[in-house]
């Protein structure tokens, strides 16, 4: 779905580390096994049915399937047996999939994984009990049956072809999922899971992961990795600089004053993280095909590319990036064209009044437009969006709120959103941002209410079928659906920036990355796999 209410792992007051308290301060390479990485993100929350580590990036659990990167993070990546022994197998309706688990797997309580463990995370998630953030990414799923000889069995409401990509949820011991709350389970503070790193201290703004030295793949090299919480993106910048931690994640113009310098390394990973605007459907102005189509006209996204992400990042007509390769449209474009989009709202009666501002039959041109406003990215888009507005005559103001109030107000604003929280799979890039609303949905799932019945029919079509070229043509139908009758202004999608010291470390590596973006992605989703010489 849109993450426009980005529901974060919470990684709520930062710490300070003073190197020598803790293992892995910053050094030269091979004088440390351990690192020290801040987050914005309040460091807890650790519970698989909760959310954490839904897309494959945990420390302390593994999934079913892996993210196997084909070329870091500049491709799609395939997805690899983990602890399945193979890749799941699907009836001919793509109803039903089977997976057999791998033996031999340990919990870090000592406990061994089986078939029962997978199917009770599963059961977890979508139990209503549990209130898990991730039901709706799981509405698909009817039951889940373990069998003694391994086999875990899953059966669909509906064919859903794109269902092994729900497969890289940690999985956690049945004994540990309790009946209640996903947010007040135990996993949350107490985590036990058959990942690399085990959790070894919790206090608020700090979390410790040691390596588990029993992991059925092999102990990690990388003996501590401690997380500290820094929200602010200034200081975290400047606790790198000084050598307080070893890695961090930042916005693009702080992060390029790290581009090429000596002793770090940095990169700025590639996604389908979009930012774009969902329009308000009580505005008249917005409601009007005409000026929609004006607005994706006038929106200068490649300078919003240029100066807003300083050049990290590609222009976003619709949600479909071009990591997506047959199935994505180069033609699916808005040519920027502001003299052209204010000729369509002239025909469109949209005309300037004195101030210069458009009307129609006494309705103004414009709208509020609502941001997370602790997000200094969406504020700055919305900011550059206003600008290109205002010289088509339409006044977009800001409101920089919180996600409650944004929520409330849906109807009435626009949202600065985010999108492609789960992109290794074209379906969840698209189902939701664009079918018409469904009854239980996320509130940020197409707030505004676009879509059409012919867009609906090829979105079901393309979830349903198994066969890769049907989907392709579905979805290439969808873009092109959609730049006739576009129902949002996509913006940009982000590349995240990391920056880390170098210590020496090899194979580190990237993978194409969703909308989350955190110290457990970027480099740190591989450390697992990190060696020395």
């Amino acid at each position: 779905m849109p993450a426009g209410k980005h529901q974060s792992r919470t990684l709520a007051a930062g710490t300070i580390l003073v190197c020598g308290v803790v293992a892995g301060c910053s050094g030269s390479p091979g004088e440390t096994t351990g690192i020290i990485l801040a987050d914005a993100n309040e460091p807890g929350q650790f519970n698989p049915v909760g959310g954490h580590g839904d897309s494959g990036q945990s420390q302390i659990y593994d999934g079913l399937l892996r993210l196997s990167p084909q070329d870091g993070s500049s491709a799609l990546p395939e997805l690899a047996p983990w602890l399945a022994e193979g890749m799941p197998e699907s009836n001919a309706e793509g109803t039903q999939w089977t997976v057999h688990v791998r033996p031999g797997v340990k919990f870090t309580d000592g406990t061994d994984l089986d078939a029962g463990d997978v199917a009770a995370t599963y059961r977890a998630v979508v139990d209503p009990a549990s209130a898990s953030e991730l039901a709706t990414s799981y509405d698909m799923l009817r039951d889940v049956e373990a069998s003694e000889d391994g086999t875990v069995t899953f059966t669909l409401k509906y064919p859903y072809a794109g269902f092994p990509s729900r497969l890289l949820l940690g999985i956690a011991p049945s004994e540990r999922l309790t009946p209640g709350l996903a947010a007040e389970s135990t996993l949350n503070t107490d985590p036990v899971g058959t990942g690399p790193y085990r959790l070894t201290s919790l206090r608020p703004g700090e979390a410790v992961l040691t390596a588990n030295e029993d992991h059925w793949n092999g102990a990690p090299e990388v003996e501590t990795v401690t997380i500290i919480h820094v929200p602010d993106d200034n200081s975290r910048a400047q606790r790198l600089q000084s050598g307080e931690i070893d890695g961090t994640v930042l916005p693009p113009l702080l992060a390029a004053q790290y581009e090429g310098k000596s002793g770090y390394i940095y990169e700025a990973v590639k996604t389908a993280d979009w930012r774009g605007l969902s329009l308000p459907a009580d505005s008249v102005f917005a409601a009007d095909p005409a000026a929609v189509m004006a607005m994706n006209m006038a929106a200068d996204r490649q300078g919003m590319v240029n100066h807003v992400l300083g050049g990290r990042g590609k222009p976003a007509h619709t949600p479909v990036a071009d990591i997506y390769g047959e199935a994505f449209d180069p033609d699916a474009v808005f040519d920027y064209d502001p003299e052209a989009a204010g000729q369509l709202l002239d025909d469109a009666g949209w005309l300037r009044g004195e101030d210069g501002i458009r009307t129609r039959d006494g309705e103004r041109a414009g709208f509020e437009v609502a941001y997370n406003a602790t997000d200094t990215l969406r504020r700055d888009l919305a900011l550059a969006f206003a600008s290109n507005m205002s010289e088509l005559g339409v006044d977009v103001t800001l409101l920089g709120t919180d996600w409650n109030v944004i929520e409330e107000r849906r109807g009435e604003v626009g949202i600065l959103l985010g999108g492609g929280d789960k992109p290794y799979d074209l379906d969840t890039q698209l189902f939701e941002t664009l079918h018409s609303p469904l009854e239980g949905g996320s509130p940020f799932a197409n707030p505004g209410g676009t879509g059409s019945p012919e867009m609906d029919t090829h979105l079901e079509a393309a979830r349903s079928t198994l066969d890769a070229d049907e989907r392709t043509k579905h979805y290439l139908a969808v873009q092109d659906l959609y730049i006739q009758d576009p129902g949002y202004v996509m913006l940009a999608f982000i590349d995240h920036n990391y920056v880390q010291e170098d210590q020496g470390w090899n194979n580190v590596q990237t993978v194409l990355e969703p909308h989350a973006h955190d110290v457990g992605w970027g480099f740190w989703w591989s450390l697992r796999d990190w060696t020395r010489d």
